[in-house]
């Protein structure tokens, strides 16, 4: 079964609320849920598994695939952390070095990903 795709207006919409410091609960998830979404998009595979509890995870990045038990490579940050370094707030290095973000594996920098660029950021 497909995962559903999240409306890109809807999404784009709770992503600007967020940005705005208007979001609410509902708004907040949608957001992390769109943007982790986009990251798939953008950055095809299963090597990585990205992980905003308790709004999301997907699997992305190119590499080998990642079938059973714990995921060699793991980035997991809470909603604040993660929409701020896919619209560009906090740089990926600057999250990581604050314990904001953990990252573990070899494959497990996404600074080549994030941040998403203007339609995201502006």
């Amino acid at each position: 079964m497909a995962a559903r795709r999240i409306d890109p207006e809807l999404g784009a919409a709770a992503l600007a609320a967020w940005r705005a410091g208007a979001a609410d609960g509902a708004q907040t998830r949608l957001a992390v849920r769109f943007t982790l979404a986009e990251l798939a998009e953008r950055a095809p595979g299963r090597s990585v598994e990205v992980r905003v509890p308790p709004h999301g995870a997907v699997q992305a990045v190119e590499g080998p695939r990642h079938t059973r038990g714990t995921p060699p490579n793991v980035v997991e940050t809470d909603a604040e952390t993660w929409l701020g370094l896919v619209t560009g707030r906090i740089p990926w290095g600057v999250a990581v070095r604050d314990g904001k973000v953990h990252a573990s594996g070899e494959r497990a920098d996404l600074s080549g990903h994030v941040p998403f660029g203007p339609r995201f950021t502006g």
